[in-house]
This record gives C-alpha cells, sequence and structure tokens, in this order.
C-alpha cells in the first residue's frame, strides 16, 4: 500500500464520554506517525474533557448536539450545514470517522478530504460509498483495537496502546485541598463511583452498600464516593448510602469531570460498573474492580496500559487483564446490549452477585 503522509487530520467520534477517551492511543500513534500533521478531534459536548489538555491534539471540535436538538426543523438543518462547512474550511487531508454513525460519514463526505477513513453505511444510500478506506467489523475486539483499524489499514506502526487522559494544575490543587480537609493521603482510600447514568447496569443497591461498609469497617479504608451532578444518579446513591453503617466520604455533585479524574489518581484501586469513570480509572493505572452485566467485557473491560493485547477472551464471566478484574455471571444471555431485562431498567445478572467472591477480590487488589 502506498504510504500516506497527511498534514491536517479529523479524527471523529461522537458517541459517549468513555468511548472519548478510548480513542486517545490511536491519536498517540498518528501522532507517532505523524509528528508534524495538525491532528484535530470532533466529539459531542459532554464529552470534550476526555481530550482537552492532550498534548497530542490541536484542537477539540465540539458538536452540541443537545442544542441543535432543541431547533425547529429548518433552524436545525442551517445549523447542522453551518457545522459541516466550518469542517470543510478547515482542508483536512485524512478524515477518520470510528463510529458507524451517519454524522461522520455526512461530515467525511462534505469534509472535501482525499483520504476518507470509516465503516460501511450500507443502509443509508447517501453515505454508502463516502470513504475512500473502510474498516473491519469489531467481531470479538477490544473497542480500543477497533479504533487502531485505522493504522492497519495503512500499515503504520502501532507503538503503544495506552489511553491517556490530562487535567490542569488548578485541578491538582482542589483534589490535594479536599483530601488534606478530610485527612486523606495520597493512595490510601478506595474510590467508588457507585452508579451510571445508564441504570441497568448497576449491581444491586445492598450489594454495593454492603462493599462500602465491608471497605470501611472491616479493611479500615476510607471509601470517597462520587457521582455525576444529575438527580437520578444523586438519588441512587442516596438510597446505597442509607442502607451503609459506615460513614464513607460523598462528593457527589461536588466535583468536575477533571477533578475526577484527578482524584481518581490518587487512589488504591478503584471499584465501581461499567461507566467511563472506569476507563478513567484504567487510563489513570489505578486497579480497577468492575462490575458487568448487558455490555461485553471483550468490547469494554478497563484496558491494562502496561499490555499490547487484551486479556479479555471471553463475552462473560469473571475475567482480569492485568491489573484489572471484571466480574460478571456466566448466562447464556449476556451480554445482551439491553437496557435490562424485558423493559424493566434493571438487570436481573447485575442483581445477586457473589458478596463472598467480591470481597475476596477487594481483599487481594488492596493488599497487592
Amino acid at each position: 500500500m502506498n504510504k500516506i503522509n497527511p498534514k491536517r487530520i479529523l479524527v471523529m467520534k461522537f458517541r459517549n464520554i468513555g468511548d472519548v477517551l478510548l480513542t486517545t492511543p490511536l491519536i498517540k500513534n498518528l501522532r507517532f506517525n505523524f509528528p508534524d500533521a495538525i491532528i484535530d478531534i470532533a466529539v459531542n459536548k459532554g464529552s470534550k474533557e476526555m481530550v482537552t489538555l492532550n498534548p497530542n491534539i490541536n484542537e477539540v471540535i465540539i458538536y452540541d448536539r443537545a442544542k441543535i436538538k432543541k431547533y425547529s426543523p429548518i433552524k436545525r438543518i442551517i445549523e447542522e450545514i453551518k457545522f459541516a462547512l466550518s469542517i470543510r474550511k478547515k482542508s483536512y487531508d485524512m478524515v477518520i470517522n470510528t463510529t458507524k454513525g451517519d454524522r461522520g460519514a455526512q461530515l467525511a463526505l462534505i469534509s472535501g478530504a482525499k483520504i476518507k477513513v470509516g465503516y460501511s453505511g450500507e443502509k443509508n444510500i447517501l453515505t454508502k460509498n463516502v470513504f475512500t478506506n473502510y474498516l473491519p467489523k469489531q467481531e470479538l475486539r477490544h473497542t480500543l483495537e477497533m479504533d487502531l483499524d485505522t493504522l492497519r489499514e495503512f500499515n503504520l506502526d502501532i507503538k503503544e496502546k495506552k489511553v491517556e487522559i490530562f487535567w490542569s494544575k488548578e485541578d491538582e490543587e482542589k483534589v490535594d485541598d479536599i483530601l488534606k480537609k478530610e485527612n486523606i493521603e495520597i493512595k490510601n482510600f478506595i474510590h467508588i463511583h457507585a452508579v451510571s447514568r445508564w441504570m441497568f447496569k448497576c449491581i444491586n443497591d445492598i450489594t454495593m452498600a454492603k462493599i462500602i461498609d465491608y471497605c470501611e469497617d472491616h479493611l479500615a479504608i476510607k471509601v470517597i464516593l462520587t457521582a455525576a451532578p444529575v438527580s437520578h444518579e444523586i438519588e441512587r446513591l442516596n438510597n446505597i448510602l442509607s442502607l451503609c453503617n459506615s460513614k464513607p466520604i460523598v462528593l457527589s455533585g461536588k466535583l468536575t469531570l477533571k477533578q475526577t479524574v484527578c482524584l481518581n489518581k490518587k487512589a488504591k484501586i478503584f471499584i465501581g460498573v461499567d461507566t467511563s469513570i472506569m476507563h478513567i480509572s484504567a487510563a489513570n493505572n489505578i486497579p480497577v474492580l468492575a462490575f458487568f452485566g448487558p455490555s461485553g467485557t471483550d468490547h469494554w473491560g478497563p484496558w491494562d496500559n502496561d499490555m499490547m493485547e487484551s486479556g479479555y477472551t471471553k463475552r462473560n464471566g469473571f475475567q482480569t487483564m492485568g491489573k484489572h478484574r471484571v466480574i460478571a455471571e456466566s448466562r447464556d444471555c449476556q451480554p445482551c446490549g439491553k437496557d435490562g431485562c424485558d423493559g424493566t431498567k434493571i438487570s436481573d445478572c447485575l442483581m445477586n452477585l457473589d458478596f463472598e467472591f467480591i470481597k475476596k477480590n477487594i481483599n487481594e487488589m488492596v493488599n497487592d
């Protein structure tokens, strides 16, 4: 295949927070291969914190999906066109759409880039033949590996597979002040993010309360709890706290996302469900104990930055990758990718996890 040498590259990831974070190995390896190129990334508003301050990125372009959806149909079309033309004006040589979404395909089409990389859109006649280079299906591979397929397509070097995230000095100072006020030493607390924006990813509240109490009362290690500043997450966390006998430190809604990232870096281990904070913990090289139900560990398990190959070889059941551990049942229906069983928003496979097995793993990780 002919060697390419793009001067301006756009990576597009119009997905959620964790998905955006997992693109950073692609960005880093693009920088390795094209050290003098302009490398930008386009993401949905709300996920930009995963890539801001990243030294390998020149510009983070924000698509405000929620704002545009509120407009009238005509106004919405006008705003979509304006956004597309703003991409075209940047004269990219190479555009990479890392998902199957129509928006990325449409922007690639309008971009005018000579090299357009993405996934087949056979269901949409308008975007069916957009790309000059098509990427393979994910199959049973980790999402991080899927993002790196662009490099393989052009026989480019993959020098490392490290997920990276960055924060400011001001964020560091804010977190240090909190820990000092609470008299908590670095690497002497457990960070637990107990809930998800998707409630069907949550374990039983009673089990989570037992985990918190076990860490605080039996292991005598302080627990710091975080949650997003949204009502349904804070309400769920409050219910968990009502079931606890211990008194963990609760920082729900008190930290920005970047400050949560910084706090996490100072923890001994992380315990939580399948959320962006889990991926952030792995990026911070903090040992993760995660609970998986409807989502597949092979696609979304916490990635160990010290490894070059995924350790997740099964779709369900208990698995490890380096320092990280995923607890999941081994039901034939897992992973189903559904929002709970029979539309209930509750996943049965997360309701009766073996607490003795959870304790065993926490013990081993804390004493490792």
